[in-house]
């Protein structure tokens, strides 16, 4: 079965301008990492459930200091509660880790393409997640195993630097406790009394996964460099290039396509993606000038 991923924007349900932020308090604050940050967030006042689909983003909005595109990372099928996690790199970023619960960030979205699910119904779906990348994939996930009984078989590979560098910890135990789930993880490196799984790139977990490349889609998420080493052993597993999608979140800045910051070729990640298949891309993909 042959993709047809189409860029796609939600408007907001309420007819507000996609430029003005609205208003949201932080209800929760939780610690993922020593720099990494799950806020989750609520309307101000009452407003029409936010709808998002897998695989899109949202502009955090922190008043007084500036504005940046973060992924979604609740729940598509929990609408009350907006969730994102967020790493403390740069002066927004920091500012928004910093906030506790009561205070207010502003929200513009959601924006962007979704991960094809509905297009991958009756595939098997290999997800493939490099550091902070498992957390737009998170919705994903989500929706699959809300789903459960429309996919074949999942397989979720996981990598990061260091066991202290893993997401979502808790969840991940319970996703490996599942009989319909496959879970493997590893690190870069780590110390043998503080992990015992393996050890090395995400991209030697690809063996391990169970799935019938004819008929898969993979889903991927981390560095550049990842990616391209992760579309490259999905090659040598006879995927085919139309069956590997890609999230490419770089440089956004207006959500909208209007500043150019984000232009990647013909297309705007902002709004021609941050969700591509990689045979749309190929071309461009891994190119250092662009």
């Amino acid at each position: 079965m042959v993709l047809t991923l189409m860029p796609k924007m939600i408007a907001t349900a309420d007819g507000i301008d996609p430029m003005l932020p609205r208003p949201y308090r932080v209800q929760r604050v939780r610690r993922e990492t020593y720099d990494t940050f799950t806020l989750e967030l609520e309307p101000l006042r009452d407003a029409v459930e936010f709808s998002f689909a897998p695989g899109q983003f949202n502009m955090l909005y922190r008043f007084g200091v500036g504005e940046v595109p973060i992924s979604i990372s609740g729940d598509p099928g929990q609408p009350k509660t907006l969730i994102h996690t967020v790493r403390a790199v740069g002066a927004t970023t920091k500012a928004i880790c910093k906030m506790k619960r009561g205070q207010i960030l502003g929200v513009r979205g959601p924006f962007g393409s979704p991960w094809p699910m509905e297009e991958s119904t009756g595939n098997d779906v290999m997800i493939v997640a490099g550091g902070i990348g498992l957390a737009p994939l998170r919705p994903a996930i989500y929706h699959l195993l809300a789903h459960r009984g429309q996919y074949g078989r999942i397989a979720l590979l996981y990598g990061a630097r260091t066991p202290k560098d893993l997401l979502y910890t808790r969840e991940l135990e319970q996703w490996r406790g599942r009989f319909d789930l496959q879970v493997e993880v590893t690190v870069d490196s780590a110390k043998p009394e503080e992990w015992r799984g393996p050890v090395g790139v995400v991209t030697a977990l690809i063996p391990r996964a169970a799935f019938d490349p004819l008929h898969t889609t993979a889903l991927v998420v981390g560095p550049e460099i990842m990616m391209r080493f992760t579309v490259l052993e999905l090659q040598k597993c006879d995927v085919r290039d139309d069956q590997i999608v890609l999230s490419m979140e770089r440089n956004m800045k207006c959500a909208i396509g209007f500043c150019g910051h984000c232009q990647y070729g013909p297309t705007f990640i902002c709004k021609d993606g941050p969700v591509f298949r990689y045979d749309c891309i190929k071309e461009l993909f891994g190119k250092r000038e662009i």
